[in-house]
């Protein structure tokens, strides 16, 4: 592989997640000559997708809400909005196990047809699962939160939990509410997460605007929502998309006079691929050992930035188990529980009879390193405790996905340590999650970033006409 001759600026992306694949599709838009250059087998990043026994999985359950406008716009470019639609209002059923023989208590987090924040009152009064004096004590927590000053830097000075418990939420409030929706969006409990993350979560998802919090899911797999849809618009704008093709330095000029430039990337068998403007789009660990000290980012203070698990536990059932499509559970070994069904692409006739249900660990600490006969064994248990169906179902197959890696953990202090996209070298450009998005570290957080570092490559080759586009009307 040899970067070919071309009147046309050539811009590198290195990285094929979202972000890699958001920059990649602007910079081609814009007429450049793009490269994108993943150094793994497949596309896609932290949202992959594979099969096993003529089935389909994810790596893990992926959600997003009505308010990712970004990534929305990247399902739109690509085509695929219509195979992750909106499963309507916020209704979420909050399934807690029946002591003995009992059955779960249900209670639902679900939102009306008023203006927000009222929107969520009713539900917030009947959550049956909190005492009545700690239902009250939820509303001025939240209109707090509404009016929380995210860019404020002293609220990246504490967790969530300090702040939750200074607003009189009891420790039954943290665990059986503001966990449910903190952990699944920025992968750490309320005791552990910056209030910054927290309450970018709150104020734009929950509190601001109506619909903001409606789900959607993909459909289909993973790998037909992105992966392959950008890859055949990236082909068909002359883009080249090359996987197997590890970076392994970024090559500097050596200007006799004038600011230094990066000149390319060399790749793991030695190859020089030169180019007019690079996007660095990996992880912010990889990030740091290829950035040279020129392009002026503290790689010491990603390295600060950490990293936080996720750990999904597939089963396929010989008939279903589930009425809800998505249920979320407290006090269970369980926390969101996924109907993949349509996703899974089952045989015609396993299609009438099985269902396959994914249940998703978010902040994964503990079962990360567990053995997967023992997870599934005891996701087994949690699940017939919350669904009796299950207790007279067997898994016909069950496997365990892992991402040591899935997100920076986003604990007090990590805001200072989140680069820009643009950096010191004007023709390099940083993406990923992990960036200064302001959003936590989501399918949202990680397009924006990729937007963000065409908008420097692209201004840096005179390339940049405004705003690129991004969105156009959502189906829902």
């Amino acid at each position: 592989m040899s970067s070919p001759p071309s009147a046309q600026p050539r811009v590198i992306v290195v990285g094929g997640g979202l972000a890699g694949l958001s920059a990649a599709l602007d910079c081609a838009e814009q007429g450049v000559a793009l490269t994108l250059l993943e150094g793994r087998p497949r596309l896609g990043g932290a949202t992959w997708s594979f099969e096993r026994q003529g089935r389909s999985f994810d790596n893990g359950q992926h959600v997003h809400l009505r308010c990712c406008e970004a990534y929305r716009g990247l399902l739109d470019k690509l085509g695929t909005a219509h195979l992750a639609p909106f499963a309507g209002p916020l209704a979420i059923p909050v399934l807690r196990p029946g002591s003995g023989a009992a059955p779960p208590r249900t209670a639902w987090i679900r939102r009306d047809g008023l203006p927000a924040p009222l929107h969520l009152a009713r539900s917030l009064l009947s959550y049956s699962h909190l005492s009545w004096a700690d239902r009250l004590r939820l509303l001025p927590a939240a209109l707090g939160l509404r009016f929380a000053d995210e860019s404020d830097p002293k609220l990246d000075e504490q967790t969530f939990a300090e702040w939750l418990r200074r607003r009189g939420q009891s420790e039954a409030s943290i665990a059986r509410l503001w966990d449910l929706i903190t952990l699944p969006t920025t992968n750490l409990r309320a005791d552990e997460v910056s209030l910054t993350l927290a309450a970018k979560v709150f104020h734009t998802g929950l509190l601001t605007v109506t619909e903001a919090a409606d789900i959607a899911w993909a459909q289909v797999p993973l790998a037909e929502l992105h992966v392959e849809p950008a890859r055949r618009l990236l082909e068909s704008l002359g883009g080249e998309v090359h996987s197997r093709s590890r970076v392994t330095e970024l090559v500097l000029d050596e200007p006799a006079s004038g600011p230094r430039q990066v000149r390319g990337v060399r790749l793991e068998d030695g190859q020089l691929l030169e180019a007019e403007a690079v996007v660095l789009a990996v992880q912010h660990e990889e990030a740091a050992k290829l950035l040279p000290e020129s392009a002026g980012v503290n790689t010491a203070a990603l390295g600060g930035l950490g990293s936080a698990p996720i750990v999904n536990v597939h089963f396929v059932f010989d008939r279903p188990v589930m009425a809800h499509k998505v249920a979320a559970a407290i006090d269970s070994e369980a926390q969101f529980i996924f109907d993949r069904t349509p996703a899974a692409h089952l045989s015609p006739e396993e299609a009438r009879t099985h269902q396959v249900i994914a249940v998703s660990l978010s902040g994964a600490e503990a079962q990360i390193g567990e053995r997967p006969q023992v997870l599934i064994e005891r996701q087994l248990a949690a699940l017939r405790q919350l669904f009796p169906a299950a207790r007279a179902a067997e898994p016909v197959d069950a496997v365990v996905t892992r991402e040591h890696q899935a997100t920076f953990r986003g604990r007090p202090g990590t805001a200072r340590l989140r680069p820009p996209a643009r950096t010191a070298l004007s023709n390099l450009a940083l993406a990923g999650a992990w960036t200064d998005t302001g959003w936590p570290a989501t399918m949202e957080g990680a397009v924006r970033s990729g937007h963000a570092a065409s908008e420097v490559v692209l201004s840096a080759l005179g390339r940049w006409s405004g705003p690129v586009p991004a969105r156009q009307e959502v189906t829902a």
